[in-house]
């Protein structure tokens, strides 16, 4: 995630982050295995990350306790940390930063408005532009950097709930018939070289909103 300065000084969202973090639990399965990494392999990229000059471990950080999730899938505990912007401009270390682990890891990198065309250079040579956000109240900025990025979803709006399944992706059972067409050479072209999705999500947000439970 990249953060302005604004969001930590004006909302400090890391602290929502966390007091929502807080609430994950095994028993309502909001934290589950990872299937792609276990917990040698979490740690490692963990210890990686926080080599980096700077690099600050804001919670998490450890292997959850009092589970029977078999070792050779993954079981941390939620975890965030926070690494400076320099970081990006090395190829190799923008590489580990954005390292997708399909686990509850994540990054923070705070930027301020002098930085926005070096971000958004950075944004672009990613490897992966299936989908991203842009949180903002600010219509001008809002359009600055859909207007200059990629990705082929794009969430935009004060909220802009992001998802890593689009409304127009065909996921599903692969080569499995009770999927019509889901799965299939011809869903997989057509999710791929779709148009550009741009979903507009503005609010409200109530003031007594918390997270839903799974259902």
């Amino acid at each position: 995630m990249f953060m302005h300065k604004n969001w930590s000084k004006k909302t400090d969202i890391i602290a929502k982050w966390k007091e929502q973090t807080e609430k994950r639990s095994l028993k309502d399965l909001s934290i589950g295995p990872v299937f792609t990494w276990n917990n040698e392999e979490i740690e490692n990229h963990l210890n990686e990350v926080m080599n980096l000059e700077g690099a600050e471990l804001l919670m998490g950080g450890k292997p959850l306790k009092n589970h029977t999730i078999p070792k050779c899938y993954g079981s941390w505990e939620p975890t965030l940390v926070k690494v400076p912007f320099k970081h990006l401009r090395g190829l190799k270390k923008r590489n580990l930063i954005c390292t997708e682990l399909f686990g509850p890891f994540s990054i923070v990198v705070e930027y301020k408005d002098s930085d926005v065309d070096t971000l958004l250079e950075h944004i672009n040579n990613f490897d992966c532009h299936l989908t991203a956000a842009v949180v903002s109240n600010d219509p001008l900025f809002q359009h600055r950097i859909l207007g200059k990025t990629l990705n082929g979803t794009q969430y935009t709006g004060l909220r802009a709930r992001t998802t890593g399944a689009p409304q127009n992706h065909w996921f599903g059972p692969s080569g499995d018939p009770r999927g019509a067409g889901i799965g299939t050479p011809y869903a997989i072209q057509t999710t791929w070289s779709h148009h550009r999705e741009i979903v507009t999500d503005i609010g409200p947000i109530k003031e007594d909103w918390t997270m839903p439970k799974p259902a």
